[in-house]
């Protein structure tokens, strides 16, 4: 019997780990990529100079327990360096650390929650309040509706402090999105699975080298052919029968993984298809935006390896070289789409001279502004409803990304879990029932018997 062939259209996450997992199962996998490097939207740019700079500082927690394993099954677990020591502060200068103690989740991060100089007593207890209902329910509390973080906010009596400079500061980032426009069941599972019920869980993992490196020993795994666009898939009586690439080449194999985003998948599509059962939800998916800045300085202005803004536009500040070149994260920027690349920076520098007084009297060498419209799926209340599962009404194509069923966000590790679960499907239909998608951290003892 011959050995079964898979072509994966699309090298980002969703379609590396599927690869990769498939390879590892025995299949032989051709990966198309139409840009020069692999990421997909977690990938770095070269610039004039050589030197590579990512799109955006990409980060993953200890609770992603699915990137984690593809990280490992690529070799790459050691280029990810991981802290849990996580500093705040805001614009007159005052900083505060979360931090584990030895206390067992949901109690380690407690001491330093209870000396956190950002938030005054009533805020805190307010905080405790939510924090404890979602600890009882074991991360599920009753939802009378379709709720956004904002509004379940409110029903837990939050004060406008606590919303602004804890749920806000936490969940714009981790979710790209506002809490207005966030569906609370992904906010609520964040702090679940990332603060509450495993102690390791909420540790911050980046990557020690640019995200394109991070994906080069997939080369050595499957057939990777980058700068090769798939100009459209072809069917026939039900099933895929092959792709054409854009210069008209055409190629075939047994099984179809498309893994690129919805807009472009949907192009690829014959105009029948697209309006399919399975495929028509997705022009109903809204997009989120990311931006992010890049400040190089002549000499040191920033010793810790990351800090985190409470109170200004600026998110999120990476210690991306010896405290010379500094990224700066914006998520959820929709009020930055029309303002010019100058503007924006002007703005940057504004609020990290109140961050970081050492950029006060300094000018950057250079900056740049990436700014990405369409960064991520907007995780709206009820998007479930347009997001597809991996399999599709043809026996033989399956489809991942994050914007897919995964039952997370528009995150690396549900990027990473479509990409198991389109390996899963594929397996499937070979009769190998293989699971490949990871567990979550395990719940703690004591947060068990709180729960109950």
């Amino acid at each position: 019997m011959s050995t079964p062939q898979v072509i994966v259209i699309g090298g980002g996450l969703a379609g590396l780990s599927a690869a990769v997992a498939l390879s590892d199962s025995g299949f032989r996998v051709s990966l198309f990529e139409k840009s020069p490097r692999l990421g997909g939207r977690a990938t770095s740019y070269a610039l004039a100079d050589g030197e590579y700079i990512d799109n955006c500082q990409h980060v993953t927690l200890r609770c992603c327990t699915n990137l984690e394993n593809f990280y490992q099954r690529l070799g790459i677990a050691d280029k990810i360096r991981y802290y849990d020591r996580l500093v705040f502060a805001d614009s007159t200068g005052q900083r505060s650390i979360i931090e584990p103690s030895r206390l067992p989740a949901p109690l380690h991060l407690l001491p330093s929650f209870a000396t956190f100089r950002l938030l005054n007593w009533k805020d805190k207890r307010c905080i405790a309040r939510a924090l404890l209902n979602i600890i009882r329910t074991s991360g599920q509390p009753e939802l009378p509706h379709a709720l956004t973080m904002h509004e379940w906010l409110k029903t837990q009596k939050q004060t406008r402090t606590s919303i602004d400079r804890f749920w806000r500061t936490v969940l714009v980032s981790a979710l790209n999105e506002d809490l207005d426009r966030m569906d609370a069941r992904y906010g609520i599972d964040v702090f679940w699975k990332a603060f509450l019920s495993n102690r390791k869980g909420f540790a911050i993992g980046i990557p020690a080298v640019p995200l394109a490196e991070l994906y080069e020993l997939a080369n050595n795994r499957i057939d990777v052919r980058t700068r090769t666009g798939i100009a459209e898939i072809l069917f026939s009586n039900g099933n895929v029968i092959g792709v054409k690439l854009d210069d008209g080449n055409e190629l075939a194999a047994n099984y179809y993984i498309v893994a690129t985003n919805f807009d472009r998948m949907l192009k690829m599509m014959p105009p029948g298809l697209r309006d399919s059962e399975g495929f028509s939800g997705l022009a109903k998916l809204e997009v989120s935006p990311i931006t992010s800045v890049h400040l190089w300085f002549d000499r040191q202005v920033m010793t810790d390896p990351f800090l985190t803004s409470v109170d200004q536009t600026i998110q999120w500040v990476f210690n991306k070289k010896n405290g010379q070149y500094l990224q700066i994260v914006i998520s959820a920027s929709y009020a930055l789409r029309e303002q010019s690349q100058a503007d924006i920076v002007r703005l940057c520098r504004g609020e990290l001279a109140k961050l970081l007084p050492a950029t006060a009297s300094v000018e950057p060498n250079r900056s740049i502004v990436i700014r990405e419209n369409a960064a991520t799926f907007s995780p709206q209340p009820g998007c479930d409803r347009w997001r597809p599962s991996q399999r599709t009404p043809f026996g033989n194509l399956f489809i991942a990304g994050d914007w897919t069923q995964t039952g997370w966000p528009a995150t690396m590790e549900g990027a990473v879990r479509s990409g198991y679960q389109a390996a899963e499907a594929v397996l499937e239909s070979e009769g190998r029932a293989e699971r490949l998608v990871q567990p979550l951290l395990p719940t703690a003892t004591l947060v068990r018997w709180l729960a109950n």
